[in-house]
């Protein structure tokens, strides 16, 4: 899996506002290719574990609940230099500062709620890949 899967989850207030269709769209134009999908909703048990990374930072308790507050689009995508070539579409965290034609730019409310989550290096999309979905989910 290493380089050439990642992993998205279309965050609730994106989900909520409609941006799910758009954002796949441009996911799909960009040359990627989803092997796993689910619509879910997180618990906040589920939202701490999968953050656990940022449990020291003071804004883990509201990401936890933001991701916790509505429905959510998980993806496993597929792609040749997948992580790096993801984090280019959908542009800096904070969408104040990503470049025009990006995901969060367009989709993005503010530094929480950017519309996505896409995973930083391969092994944490390894990790988070199999946080969401079984082996059996991926095609």
């Amino acid at each position: 899996m290493s380089g050439k899967r990642t992993l998205t989850m279309i965050k609730p207030t994106a989900v909520k506002l409609g941006y799910t269709g758009p954002i796949l769209a441009m996911i799909n134009n960009a040359g990627f290719k989803i092997i796993a999908m689910k619509f879910t909703q997180l618990t906040a048990n589920q939202a701490k574990t999968f953050y656990l990374v940022h449990k020291e930072r003071p804004f883990y308790s509201d990401l936890v609940e933001f991701m916790s507050s509505g429905p959510i689009v998980a993806v496993i995508l597929e792609k040749d230099n997948a992580v790096e070539d993801f984090r280019k579409l959908i542009g800096a965290t904070n969408p104040v500062n990503a470049e025009e034609g990006t995901i969060r730019i367009l989709y993005g409310t503010n530094l929480q709620e950017n519309a996505v989550h896409g995973s930083d290096s391969d092994e944490n999309a390894i990790t988070e890949s199999d946080f969401h979905f079984s082996k059996l989910e991926r095609f």
